[in-house]
């Protein structure tokens, strides 16, 4: 909702800062709609002809993100930590053998079931039960798995900012196609250059509405929604990073609670649960 809020007082600021030096809202609300038009469907269309059916719905899709927030609080990432030293410890105890059950049907394990925000995240589970099952066949290469866990994470995380540079890329193009109105407007008015200097003056006036509304929607609108949704996907990314963490330091043979704190040092600061408020949830942590 921050976003809407310092959308509003951008408009507020640029349309009020206009009225107070004096500024006359009727050539631009006549021109608006037309200009709206030629800017608005040009952009849009640009964003389907260099984009697929899928970048375009997940362009659409990202505008959630953008007035949610990331999606992951800090209950989300103590219930990640709670559910890696469940299972980590669970290998560690019993062997790899023991997890299966847990990875080859995660929607009907009581381990996963504990943590339902977590269970529902395809990518999430799909993420964990892949690399489990790679060490109860003993795949354990710390670097070949890492190196690999790596390499899924960024191209993930490459899908998920794709919504962000479409609209990055219209941003980059709104105030071309703001000239682009300009000029149409500027035809225009050189077709009616007998008119008398009233009339012409409010040509020009909706001529450059193009341009000012070019501008605005790329630098006040289009541009920081862009900025914000790779901020909220970059942030959501450090979620599944942390399962890369503990994994990687289970491998390296460290106990589950050490293993476990090398997870949690990498959660954001403003949502990172302390040491002893971890300790007691794993306290908590029912038995595999």
């Amino acid at each position: 909702m921050l976003s809407i809020g310092g959308l509003v007082f951008v408009f507020v600021c640029v349309f009020g800062g206009y009225v107070l030096s004096g500024g006359k809202f009727g050539i631009i609300l006549h021109s608006l709609p037309y200009e709206g038009l030629i800017i608005g469907g040009a952009a849009v269309g640009t964003l389907i002809i260099s984009n697929s059916m899928e970048i375009v719905s997940a362009t659409l899709k990202s505008f959630g993100k953008m007035i949610k927030g990331p999606k992951w609080k800090k209950k989300d990432f103590q219930d990640l930590l709670c559910l890696l030293f469940a299972i980590t410890k669970m290998i560690r105890t019993k062997g790899p053998i023991a997890a299966e059950k847990h990875i080859e049907a995660p929607e009907e394990s009581a381990l996963f079931q504990e943590y339902p925000n977590v269970l529902k995240d395809k990518f999430t589970i799909t993420f964990i039960c892949d690399y489990l099952r790679m060490m109860t066949m003993n795949f354990d290469d710390v670097h070949q798995v890492e190196e690999i866990m790596e390499k899924q994470l960024e191209k993930h995380h490459k899908e998920e900012v794709r919504g962000s540079e479409a609209l990055q890329a219209m941003a980059d193009a709104l105030p071309a196609l703001g000239i682009v109105a300009a000029v149409l407007g500027i035809i225009k008015t050189m077709s009616q250059i007998a008119e008398p200097p009233e009339i012409l003056g409010a040509l020009i006036g909706g001529a450059l509405t193009g341009t000012f509304l070019g501008v605005l929607l790329a630098y006040g609108m289009v541009g920081p929604f862009a900025t914000r949704i790779k901020q909220v996907v970059d942030e959501e990314a450090k979620y599944y990073a942390i399962i890369r963490d503990i994994m990687v330091a289970h491998l390296h043979g460290n106990s589950p609670q050490i293993s476990v704190e090398i997870g949690r040092q990498a959660v954001p600061s403003k949502i990172k649960p302390s040491f002893y408020d971890l300790e007691e949830a794993l306290a908590n942590v029912p038995a595999a």
